[in-house]
């Protein structure tokens, strides 16, 4: 009998601990640096180092991993991600990988192949487990704010009321499925400051606005508001986005509906503000990476 944790514990962990460990030491951290980042002793440090310890070459093979590690590496030698941070993404990748049909899922049912001939109809891997998918979405919003974060020039796109960098469930069907910073993005002396980490439920005017779009067809899963700027709109068409206006001075969840409508390949919505309306503009994609992407490309 083998639960998946005990592959976890003996072929990811040990697999990522020394892929990470090499990465944190090409990027110029001592042996102690790395022992501290990683919560492990220095001796654990060197014998990663010298290939002492058994790794699995299909999971150091993985993309992802490898993405993750090489992420995480970057920011743990900057100091952009604490190891706490560190290990929530490594957490949501195991997650991810414990899926049906899935990296660890298959290792796992190659190592005990009678869960694949098990006749119950509970699975042990289900790609569908509503809180793995919470997970990703909120895992794909982590690194979508990082890149804003980290983007240079990210404050002066930030309006007064804030930015709110959203994304939400395949399913999502109210605010509750829609995920988002706690008080806004905002511009604090020049540096775009996120205030706390992302839960659900926590916006209600961006995530209305990219609920909206998606009940009148559009497929996106991520959303975020900038200061409208003619200039801004032009590059954005000019990138190749179709943009789509909508009259926030209405009620805004049919408004958008409308614009999507009569724009149904919309990945830009914006409107021109009025009396207390703050012009904005909103961009649309397919998940938190992709729209921070987006904003990136115009600075």
């Amino acid at each position: 009998m083998q639960f998946v944790e005990e592959l976890v514990v003996d072929e990811f962990l040990p697999t990522v601990r020394s892929l990470l460990a090499g990465e944190l030491r090409d990027r110029g951290l001592t042996q102690s640096e790395v022992a501290t980042v990683l919560g492990i002793s220095q001796s654990a440090v060197s014998k990663y180092a010298h290939g002492d310890v058994a790794t699995n070459d299909r999971i150091a093979a993985d993309e992802r991993v490898d993405s993750l590690v090489d992420e995480l590496g970057a920011g743990l030698a900057a100091g952009d991600i604490t190891p706490v941070q560190a290990l929530i993404e490594i957490e949501i990748l195991i997650r991810e990988l414990e899926t049906g049909g899935d990296l660890l899922a298959q290792l796992h049912e190659e190592a005990v192949p009678e869960l694949a001939d098990h006749g119950s109809s509970f699975r042990v891997h289900d790609p569908e487990n509503d809180r793995r998918t919470s997970e990703r979405v909120l895992s794909s919003l982590r690194r979508g704010l990082r890149i804003l974060e980290n983007a240079s020039g990210f404050a002066g796109l930030i309006p007064a009321v804030g930015s709110n960098l959203v994304a939400c469930t395949p399913d999502a069907s109210n605010i509750d499925d829609v995920a988002g910073v706690p008080g806004r993005i905002f511009d604090v002396k020049g540096k775009a400051t996120v205030p706390a980490d992302p839960e659900f439920g926590v916006s209600e005017h961006v995530a209305t606005v990219l609920l909206s779009a998606r009940r009148h067809g559009a497929t996106a899963e991520a959303a975020i508001n900038v200061r409208y700027d003619a200039d801004v709109l032009a590059e954005l068409e000019e990138q190749g986005h179709e943009t789509a206006e909508f009259d926030e001075s209405d009620d805004v969840g049919s408004s958008v509906g409308a614009a999507i409508d009569d724009h149904p390949d919309a990945t830009v919505l914006y409107q021109t503000g009025g009396p207390g309306i703050e012009p904005l503009i909103y961009l649309l994609g397919p998940d938190a990476e992709a729209v921070a992407d987006d904003v990136r490309s115009l600075l």
